[in-house]
C-alpha cells in the first residue's frame, strides 16, 4: 500500500518535473534566438555600395558685336522719347530666344563709359550704360570688354565701364578691370552644379595708349602683320602668358571660355594666327572658344574636344551694308550661336561634353535712308522675309560659311 503511493507520489513528481522543464524550455526560446539571430541566416539584401552617377545641363547662347554707332544710341534716344536711351526695341526679338538659356554671352565692342564723358562715334567711340542695360535684360550675362575699342575714351570711360559692370551682380565679364588686384582674381560663376569661368583678349587697341595693363588685356600690336620683325617674339612671350591665365584657372572650373578679338576686318576666312592660337588654346584644355572682331561671320568648328568660333560678327551696329567692305549683307548677318554643356559625375570621376551646338544667322535691320529703325531678327523669325526680301540666297551664302571648315557643322533653316 505505502509502495502504490511512493510510486504514485514519484510518477507525479516525474510529470511536474517534466512540466517545470518544458515551461522553463518555453520561455527560454526567445532568447536564445536573440543571442543567435547574428549567426542565423537571413536574406536580407546587402548595402549597395556602387557609387551613384550624377548628369548635370548647361546651355549657352552667344551673339557677337554690340558696335554702338551714333544712328543706334539716336534711335535709342527717340524710342526713349528723347530722355534718356531704350535699346530695348532693337532686341525684342532676341530676348525671347536668349532669355531662355542659362548663360547669354555677346561682346561689347564699344566701351561703356557713359553719358557724363559725352558719347562719341567712330572711329573713337564712347557709349551710354543704357546699351548695357538692355543686353542684360534681355538674358545675356557673360560679357567680353577687351576690344580694340576699348581705350578710345581713355582711362576714366574704361573706369567707369569697369564700375558699371561690376555693379551688375549676376553678370561675368573678362578682358578690363579696374585694378591689378581684380585682374589678377579668379571669377567663378556656378549653375546646375556647373562652375564656369571665361578669359579675355584683343589684338591691339587701334594705337591708343594703355596706362596700366590691367585696364585691357592685350597682345602686341600688329601681331597679325607678316611684316612685323618683331612678330614671332611677341608671339611667343603672348602664348606664354595666356598659357599662365588657363592654368591658373583649369582646375578650378568645370568649363572654361576664352573669348579671342581676333582676325583681320572683314574677311570670312580665319587667319593662320587665329588658326594656331585657337589650336594651342585648345592644347590647354580650353571648352569653348568665341572670336569676335571681323564683323563678319567666320566658320565654326571642332579641334579635338574643343568647339571653336572663329567669327560670330556683328549683333548691333550702323555699319553701312553697301560700302565696299561690307556688300552682300556680310556686316549685317550675324551668327547666334548655342549649345548644351554636359557634366557628367561618378565618384571621383568628372567629364565635360559639348553637345547639341546650333548656328542660327541673325539680321541687323535699319532704314538705310532714315539711319533709323534698328532691330535684330532671326532667319527662323517670319519677320525675315519683311525686312530682307532676299534672305533666303543671303542665308545660303553665309550658311557656306559657317560650314566651311566643317559640313556636318549644324545651321538651323530660315523660314519658307
Amino acid at each position: 500500500m505505502n509502495k502504490r503511493r511512493r510510486k504514485r507520489k514519484l510518477k507525479k513528481s516525474v510529470k511536474i518535473t517534466l512540466v517545470l522543464l518544458l515551461v522553463i524550455g518555453l520561455l527560454s526560446y526567445p532568447t536564445y534566438k536573440l543571442l543567435t539571430k547574428e549567426k542565423t541566416p537571413t536574406n536580407e539584401a546587402k548595402p549597395n555600395t556602387e557609387e551613384k552617377e550624377e548628369h548635370y545641363e548647361l546651355s549657352l547662347i552667344a551673339v557677337g558685336d554690340n558696335l554702338i554707332h551714333s544712328s543706334v544710341y539716336k534711335d535709342a534716344n527717340k524710342h526713349a522719347n528723347y530722355n534718356g536711351y531704350d535699346f530695348k526695341p532693337m532686341i525684342t526679338n532676341i530676348k525671347e530666344i536668349v532669355s531662355n538659356y542659362d548663360i547669354g554671352y555677346y561682346n561689347q565692342e564699344t566701351i561703356l563709359g557713359g553719358t557724363e564723358l559725352g558719347l562719341k562715334d567712330y572711329p573713337t567711340f564712347n557709349s551710354p550704360y543704357e546699351a548695357g542695360d538692355a543686353m542684360i535684360d534681355a538674358g545675356f550675362n557673360l560679357v567680353s570688354l577687351a576690344t580694340n575699342h576699348t581705350m578710345d575714351s581713355g582711362k576714366k570711360a574704361v573706369e567707369n565701364s569697369c564700375k558699371y559692370w561690376n555693379s551688375k551682380e549676376n553678370v561675368l565679364t573678362a578682358g578690363s578691370y579696374c585694378s591689378e588686384e581684380e585682374r589678377n582674381e579668379i571669377k567663378i560663376k556656378e549653375k546646375n552644379n556647373i562652375t564656369y569661368t571665361m578669359l579675355n583678349y584683343t589684338y591691339g587697341t587701334n594705337g591708343m595708349k594703355v596706362p596700366n595693363d590691367y585696364l585691357v588685356n592685350v597682345w602686341p600690336t600688329d601681331i597679325d602683320n607678316i611684316n612685323n620683325p618683331e612678330k614671332d617674339t611677341k608671339y611667343q612671350e603672348y602664348k606664354k602668358q595666356v598659357k599662365q591665365d588657363v592654368e591658373k584657372v583649369r582646375d578650378k572650373v568645370d568649363v572654361l571660355i576664352v573669348a579671342m578679338h581676333w582676325g583681320v576686318e572683314y574677311t570670312h576666312n580665319p587667319t593662320e594666327y587665329e588658326k594656331d592660337m585657337a589650336s594651342y588654346l585648345a592644347s590647354l584644355g580650353v571648352d569653348l572658344i568665341i572670336g569676335t572682331h571681323p564683323h563678319v561671320i567666320q566658320p565654326v568648328t571642332w579641334i579635338d574636344n574643343t568647339l571653336v568660333i572663329y567669327s560670330l560678327g556683328n549683333f548691333l551696329s550702323a555699319q553701312y551694308q553697301n560700302q565696299s567692305t561690307c556688300t552682300n549683307y556680310k556686316c549685317t548677318t550675324g551668327l547666334m550661336t548655342s549649345l548644351k554643356i554636359e557634366k557628367d559625375v561618378k565618384g571621383k570621376e568628372k567629364s565635360i561634353k559639348i553637345t547639341n551646338v546650333e548656328n542660327e544667322l541673325i539680321y541687323n535691320y535699319y532704314n538705310q535712308s532714315t539711319w533709323r529703325g534698328f532691330k535684330v531678327i532671326p532667319f527662323s523669325n517670319p519677320e525675315i522675309k519683311t525686312y530682307l526680301p532676299s534672305y533666303k540666297s543671303v542665308y545660303n551664302t553665309y550658311k557656306e560659311v559657317v560650314q566651311r571648315l566643317d559640313s556636318n557643322m549644324y545651321v538651323k533653316e530660315t523660314v519658307e
